[in-house]
């Protein structure tokens, strides 16, 4: 049986209600809820590390990328072109990716101001009290860091550390780790275990597709919110002869293990659909895929061997925008960005107008039969991409923010406006075929004025207030020095 997704949260408040009319029942929640009762969709959520925007192969952008089941994705759904993340670096924008919010308002707003607050509210505590199965596997950043400022991690007891863990954080389920230590609390083969950390050694990329798997086994007769979160093609570079076989022809080796990674990923994004297509679950489960920033690409230090850690390179490229990872221009926050939900979502739907990751957690929430909370700030996007004719589509004419390190941004339609430092301003036409390289300030000055004061307006609300006016870090001087010399 099949609901239109205006239809769902009507459904889902309908349903809440009979359960709630018997305490028993109310009782039994999430433990025995049944399929056959419950017919919200599942919500899986992909996300990759450092992936740039070129290396999709239905992108048409790298020649050398092969995704053919990324790209399968996007032609059973909608490819969004304009996809931003909210920061160009991994913590900020993953918390601002979990709680929907962005993440300055509470203070997180670089990698070093870990971890997420206690009192921050995720997506995954707003599923599961709705009834939905929560897992969360591989890499979470928002725990404490040696880099945490105000904590001393060598100092600390795992009991004071794990407060910050996913599994405290709203996730039923959890494989979290990193390389070869993984905190879990189920087991690969499906088996309930205490929560500890636990070594493995097998290819990082490989364990976490196959946690993935597990989770679905375990869970998939009840609804489920699943976020699989890669951490990949990030550096360290690794790759098996698997994948690195496929791209024996591409010379440049940084570049060579970075598909090799990215081609691991797609494998598991088939094997994952394959497997939700075996459970007869593909046609109600939403499938979200985007990277959390762009790629570093790490000049001058570029194509040193894979094993130098003065190169920051991933191999991944941000093709055709400007920048990298680490910078408010297009390079460093407009990411691969896909939607797929068969039966519900058009097919191979190219959606031309400004998402945000903040989109997320307002869609999977409406999908849910949940209210999207006050202080949200992104935006359902299932009536826009369905062309809904009663929902008029603003996300044309909506503000998108950014701030980082001594930069501040806001697009608006196409519009963006770009501060970096005390005496560095940017006014872009993304519909340009220019785009960031060519800075219209002296033609649009009025443009540039509103879009300022709007990005001010946006900018007092946060935790520490106001636009940045310092000067730029050595590393965003280098930048800005590379990029934007011409301007």
């Amino acid at each position: 049986m099949r609901f239109l997704p205006a239809l769902l949260p009507i459904v889902t408040s309908l349903l809440v209600t009979a359960c709630t009319d018997n305490s028993d029942v109310a009782m039994q929640s999430k433990s025995t809820a049944n399929r056959d009762l419950d017919h919200r969709p599942n919500i899986i959520l992909i996300l990759t590390d450092d992936q740039g925007y070129a290396d999709v192969g239905i992108h048409g952008i790298a020649t050398d990328v092969k995704t053919p089941n990324i790209d399968q994705l996007a032609r059973d759904g909608v490819r969004m072109s304009a996809g931003y993340a909210t920061a160009p670096q991994c913590t900020p924008s993953r918390a601002g990716l979990m709680t929907g919010k962005y993440q300055q308002r509470f203070g997180l707003d670089e990698n070093n101001r870990t971890p997420m607050p206690l009192d921050e509210i995720t997506l995954a505590d707003r599923l599961g009290e709705a009834g939905y199965q929560t897992g969360m596997i591989g890499k979470w950043h928002l725990e404490v860091f040696r880099s945490s400022l105000g904590f001393d991690l060598d100092n600390m007891t795992l009991d004071e550390r794990k407060i910050w863990f996913p599994d405290q954080r709203g996730f039923d389920d959890v494989f979290f780790g990193y390389s070869n230590q993984w905190w879990n609390n189920y087991t690969l083969e499906g088996s309930t275990v205490e929560p500890a950390f636990r070594r493995n050694t097998d290819y990082r990329i490989d364990i976490a597709n196959r946690a993935a798997s597990s989770f679905i086994d375990r869970h998939h007769e009840k609804p489920f919110f699943l976020f699989l979160s890669h951490y990949a093609p990030h550096v360290p570079l690794e790759a098996t002869d698997n994948y690195l076989s496929r791209f024996d022809s591409v010379a440049e080796q940084r570049r060579k293990v970075g598909l090799a990674m990215i081609a691991a990923i797609d494998d598991g994004v088939g094997d994952l659909r394959s497997q939700l297509q075996s459970l007869d679950i593909d046609d109600n489960t939403l499938i979200f895929f985007i990277s959390d920033n762009g790629a570093p690409i790490g000049y001058p230090d570029h194509d040193l061997p894979v094993d130098d850690p003065k190169s920051s390179w991933d191999g991944s490229l941000n093709d055709p925008w400007v920048g990298e990872k680490g910078m408010l221009s297009e390079g460093g926050i407009r990411v691969p960005y896909i939607v797929t939900w068969p039966d519900n979502l058009p097919a191979g739907v190219v959606y031309n107008q400004p998402v945000t990751t903040l989109d997320v957690s307002a869609t999977s929430l409406r999908l849910a039969g949940l209210e999207i909370p006050a202080d949200a700030d992104g935006t359902d996007l299932i009536p826009h991409l369905t062309g809904d004719s009663t929902t008029p589509d603003t996300l044309a004419e909506r503000s998108l923010y950014w701030r980082f390190w001594s930069q501040a941004a806001i697009r608006k339609g196409h519009w963006k406006y770009l501060s970096a430092g005390a005496d560095r301003e940017y006014l872009f036409d993304l519909n340009r075929p220019t785009h960031e390289t060519e800075n219209l300030l002296s033609a649009y000055p009025q443009i540039a004025a509103e879009l300022r004061a709007d990005l001010d307006d946006w900018s007092q609300q946060l935790d520490t207030p106001g636009i940045p006016a310092g000067a730029l870090n050595t590393q965003e001087a280098r930048w800005f020095d590379l990029y934007f010399s011409d301007h």
